[in-house]
């Protein structure tokens, strides 16, 4: 079931971002010679007016393949011909429609709670370090440590990859913004020896509307896309490592754990509300992650294709395709072979 979740969820995630591409060269006048679901040989194919549509075996991948994407054409409606600026709007297009799945996503999911979390504080455990230390009820967390708070979750965030459960924040109490210094949380010690920081208090729910869904919805955007950058960097700073990555293998075990983890231990009976939640939210921080990360100014990915074109406003000129090409070749090996290196990890982390 897990996986048959997940080709679903990446099938979706590509088709859209592909016809990002494909609606915004159309709509540009680019000419489009193959729009592809999937990898490999085709299984459905049909060609309507200039463009061959087609379904390939392997749901792992697709393109929209524009004439003169990648080598010279003289045809008036290569994509090589037409303006820089409407290049760039067709080389951001997926990212752009990534984005939009995700939000999407968000406000189904939001559609469907009985409530939405908020970042003011409405109850304390007892004897709670947070309040001892200068929390209190009613007030909304907008900061911690310097980061800007959008949901809830940016604050498990915060709290759950600290060192020392100490923090600053910035509360908005009766209309002012407040500043506190040395807010602590309760802190315990596991088997390992390794600190555990437990969140001391409860946040106010918020009361479902077409108005609180839709501002939620953006929150999470936000701070989903923000989580992954911040995820990234910390992978740079030496943070995490490649072992800690997770590619398709990795999704679909994961989904596997939350299919187990919404099933009854008694009747074996699934919370499909639940559980609806949970792919919900999966598939939109996975969209959001692949709009994201295409955004990163690497080669192969749209990012990087869209430095190309900054360079080529500022030249002048274009880059010889030759050249664009040979970066993207390597960048698209460099992917590929950091995928097999996840997809490893991913199966031994299973075994």
């Amino acid at each position: 079931m897990s996986i048959i979740i997940a080709v679903i969820i990446f099938s979706l995630i590509i088709t859209i971002h592909e016809f990002g591409h494909f609606i915004a060269a159309k709509s540009n006048g680019v000419k489009v010679n193959e729009f592809a679901i999937g990898m490999g040989p085709a299984i459905f194919k049909k060609k309507k007016g200039e463009t061959l549509y087609a379904i390939r075996i392997f749901p792992i991948g697709g393109y929209c393949a524009m004439e003169g994407e990648n080598t010279d054409s003289a045809d008036g409606r290569a994509f090589c011909q037409k303006a820089v600026w409407r290049r760039m709007i067709i080389v951001v297009a997926g990212v752009c429609m990534n984005m939009i799945l995700g939000l999407i996503l968000l406000m189904v999911q939001a559609g469907m709670s009985d409530a939405i979390a908020t970042t003011t504080v409405s109850k304390f455990e007892e004897k709670a370090v947070s309040q001892q230390t200068g929390l209190k009820v009613d007030d909304k967390i907008i900061a911690i440590n310097g980061m800007r708070i959008f949901t809830s979750i940016d604050m498990s965030y915060k709290f759950s990859t600290d060192e020392d459960g100490i923090y600053d924040m910035v509360v908005v109490r009766n209309g002012e913004r407040v500043s506190l210094k040395d807010v602590k949380l309760a802190t315990s010690v596991n088997e390992e020896g390794q600190m555990r920081i437990h969140c001391d208090f409860w946040v106010k729910p918020q009361k479902v509307t077409a108005g609180s869904v839709v501002t939620q919805a953006f929150k999470q955007t936000a701070t989903d896309a923000r989580l992954i950058y911040i995820s990234i960097a910390d992978m740079i700073r030496g943070k995490y490592s490649l072992k800690d990555m997770s590619g398709p293998v990795g999704i679909v075990d994961s989904i596997g754990d939350v299919i187990d983890s919404e099933r009854d231990e008694e009747t074996g009976k699934i919370d499909w509300k639940s559980l609806i939640d949970s792919i919900l939210y999966i598939s939109s921080f996975i969209t959001i992650n692949v709009g994201v990360f295409n955004l990163l100014p690497l080669p192969a990915l749209d990012g990087g294709r869209f430095i190309f074109l900054i360079l080529e406003a500022i030249r002048r000129k274009p880059v010889p395709p030759e050249k664009e090409g040979l970066v993207h070749t390597v960048g698209l090996a460099a992917m590929l072979l950091l995928m097999v290196v996840i997809t490893v990890s991913d199966i031994t982390k299973l075994v």
